[in-house]
């Protein structure tokens, strides 16, 4: 018969009090506490595109490493979310955007100042496409007369010597430091070809993060072997009912469709870079509740045998 623990210390105990020889507490393995992840990928966002609704947020995650916040892509929201994640704004350290388009790069400047407002004094390391550099100078330049004013007012540390961002112009490391290396890999998202997916490796395992993307079984191969895939997709049958409550996108269905990847071939490309889990997110429409979890995975599945998450937003994914 195998004692647990409290039984144990209780036996030891009381064998002291009446001078019996006392009974050490062993902990077996089983008992042993497992070593606490210092990895987690928390789900900020998980709808695509720019529309802002009362459901789920626009694009946008959180890499934790050892306390370290590593924010992926900006979208509306972002600040917000990453509040309600118990992520102080000050820590950041690190973001990447995955391409220009709005939904993934909105909110990045404002979450920045966000953090700066709350006692930001570090330096910030944004990794985007070509253009990132002239974004974040030209939102500078939008929100001069308050920076300057709270420099000398509120004795702030100039944010723009701050906040350092690099263009990214094709495939390759991005970034590594003691803890964290990180892999862009340049995916079409038609009309778009400045478009990264991203792999970082930290001490736990393997994250890829693809969003936005058309299929590309090249993406396969990158993300090979990856404990996590967080991947975009489009549920087509829910298009068509999208596209007649969006007033002005004559031709917006045709976009959808050519340069997003489907439910099925979200499953397709897991299967092929044999992947532990995959995690499906930015759901196009991500607006639609008659979408349930089930719609949104089950074509997944007709290709790729593992666990598959439907993500939610503020969902938190240990490796």
């Amino acid at each position: 018969m195998t004692l647990d623990r409290r039984t144990l210390l209780k036996l030891s105990l009381a064998g002291a009090a009446v001078g019996a020889t006392a009974v050490t507490p062993v902990i077996t393995p089983a008992l042993a506490q497992a070593p606490k992840k210092r990895a987690r990928w928390i789900c900020l966002g998980t709808k695509g595109g720019p529309r802002v609704g009362l459901g789920r947020s626009n694009p946008a995650n959180v890499l934790i490493v050892d306390d370290v916040p590593y924010v992926v892509d900006c979208g509306p929201g972002v600040t917000k979310r990453l509040v309600e994640a118990k992520v102080a704004l000050p820590d950041v350290r690190y973001v990447f955007v995955t391409h220009l388009h709005s939904d993934h790069v909105l909110e990045f400047g404002n979450m920045v100042y966000g953090g700066w407002s709350a006692g930001l004094n570090h330096p910030v390391e944004a990794f985007a496409p070509v253009g990132m550099e002239a974004l974040t100078k030209a939102y500078w330049e939008s929100i001069k007369f308050d920076v300057d004013i709270r420099i000398t007012d509120e004795g702030k540390p100039d944010p723009r010597k701050l906040l350092v961002s690099r263009d990214i112009k094709d495939s390759g490391p991005v970034m590594n430091n003691d803890k964290v290396k990180v892999t862009a890999f340049r995916t079409p998202h038609p009309p778009i070809t400045e478009n990264f997916a991203y792999r970082f490796e930290t001490p736990d395992g393997v994250f890829v993060y693809a969003c936005d993307t058309s299929f590309n079984p090249a993406l396969a191969k990158f993300a090979e072997g990856a404990d996590v895939l967080i991947h975009e997709t489009i549920y087509v049958p829910g298009v068509d009912a999208m596209v007649k409550r969006v007033k002005n996108a004559a031709t917006l269905k045709e976009h959808l469709l050519a340069s997003h990847t489907t439910t099925e071939d979200v499953g397709k490309i897991a299967a092929m870079a044999k992947v532990k889990k995959l995690v499906m997110t930015h759901f196009v429409p991500g607006d639609d509740p008659s979408i349930t979890d089930e719609m949104w995975a089950a074509d997944a599945r007709k290709h790729y045998s593992g666990p598959i998450m439907v993500a939610k937003d503020l969902m938190e994914i240990e490796l």
